[in-house]
């Protein structure tokens, strides 16, 4: 079912003001974090969850990336613009607390970072340093966890944590090599946080989308040959977008969801049910 105003294919621009789609996130307040561009996955899901009535804080990752953030966000109407760099020590903590200080509370989070140092995303599981490894953790996994720790005591009216992952997390994706190991202590981290937090009436969940020109997607080697095999294995021989993810993520974050936790979601096109 679409919404109104909204055709689904063509897909419109991930941002328009005159098709809002309703209101059934008004009142809700969230964090997005991961915007780069406007291609970023983390602005599908921005746009779409303002575009449904939510206010939103999103960060941005330094000062050189700001100029492209700072332009999405107010385009959007994001309430709060903060950087967020979960690499230097108390910057998370920060844009908490200033969450803490402007809203009070918190209703959801989005989490869409990974990174990993490039010669060991190149090269072999095997062959990846302890070093790189650590980091591809770090900012990839246990970026996650924190920010879940740091918004449980904003939830208090429960909430919905949300990450993005890959089906490189569950079978072996040419090319892949360090993060599908780390998607998949992602994929686990979010089901045991599901569960820790569940008393507090706080959902989590991992979207895992199919390919995507992203900023992020284009360290990984050959990525453009990775993207044609998935046009190619589909069902319907396309990818998904930002706008797709986005629309799922509005769903999580809404009530309609609230018998589901811990799951996986694939907004992939059907890639992952392909052998």
């Amino acid at each position: 079912m679409s919404e109104p105003g909204i055709a689904i294919d063509p897909l419109p621009k991930v941002w328009d003001p005159d098709s809002r789609v309703g209101d059934m996130l008004r009142g809700l307040r969230g964090l997005v974090v991961g915007i780069a561009n406007e291609n970023s996955i983390a602005f599908g899901c921005a746009a779409k969850l303002r575009a449904f009535g939510a206010e939103l804080a999103v960060t941005y990752l330094n000062e050189k990336s700001e100029r492209f953030v700072r332009p999405l966000a107010e385009q959007i109407d994001a309430a709060l613009i903060l950087p967020l760099d979960v690499q230097v020590p108390g910057q998370t903590e920060a844009v908490f607390d200033r969450i803490r200080q402007e809203w009070g509370r918190l209703d959801f989070v989005i989490h869409s970072i990974a990174f990993a140092p490039r010669a060991d995303l190149h090269g072999r599981v095997v062959d990846c340093s302890a070093e790189g490894f650590a980091q591809a953790m770090n900012v990839s996994c246990y970026s996650f966890i924190e920010m879940a720790r740091l918004a449980e005591p904003l939830m208090t009216q429960g909430g919905t944590l949300i990450t993005m992952s890959y089906y490189g997390a569950d079978k072996v994706v040419g090319r892949y090599n360090l993060m599908g190991p780390v998607k998949a202590a992602l994929e686990a981290s979010v089901r045991y946080v599901a569960n820790e937090l569940a008393p507090a009436g706080i959902r989590a969940f991992a979207v895992s989308p199919g390919p995507l020109k992203t900023r992020a997607a284009s360290g990984i080697a050959a990525f453009d040959e990775l993207v044609a095999d998935a046009v190619e294995r589909t069902p319907s021989h396309r990818l998904v977008d930002i706008a797709e993810v986005g629309r799922v993520v509005a769903f999580l974050v809404g009530g309609a969801s609230s018998g589901m936790t811990g799951d996986t979601i694939f907004v992939d096109a059907g890639l992952h049910n392909i052998g």
